[in-house]
């Protein structure tokens, strides 16, 4: 069984940077590809980043171009999302998700195991 655990999250001013890191175990992280959602309060959980097995290849939601950057180590069974220029609008709960494949994908159904996310608060 996987576990993920997220951590970096805390109260930053607009304008402001976070890192926020996964660790996973359980299974053969670079098996996989991985992902990061976030859920607003009274907000469907919505796409923000994933990253392929190796991490050669990424993709973002339009919201977060730009600003985010999905990457992973490996050797560390951890993928990280640097996420600069922030905005209240980026106020969430996010959580990281491991992929059924070695792939990348924004379907939060491609994904099997979910963290049980960090607290991101942007104040403006």
């Amino acid at each position: 069984q996987v576990q993920l655990v997220e951590s970096g999250g805390g109260l930053v001013q607009a304008g402001g940077s976070l890192r926020l890191s996964c660790v996973s175990s359980g299974r053969t992280f670079s098996d996989f590809g991985m992902g990061w959602f976030r859920q607003a309060p009274g907000k469907e959980r919505q796409f923000v980043a994933t990253i392929n097995w190796s991490g050669g290849n990424t993709y973002y939601a339009d919201s977060v171009k730009g600003r985010f950057t999905i990457s992973r180590n490996n050797a560390k069974n951890t993928v990280y999302l640097q996420m600069n220029s922030l905005s209240p609008e980026d106020t969430a709960v996010y959580y990281c998700a491991r992929s059924q494949s070695s792939g990348w994908s924004g379907n939060q159904y491609a994904y099997e195991d979910w963290g049980q996310g960090t607290q991101v608060t942007v104040s403006s």
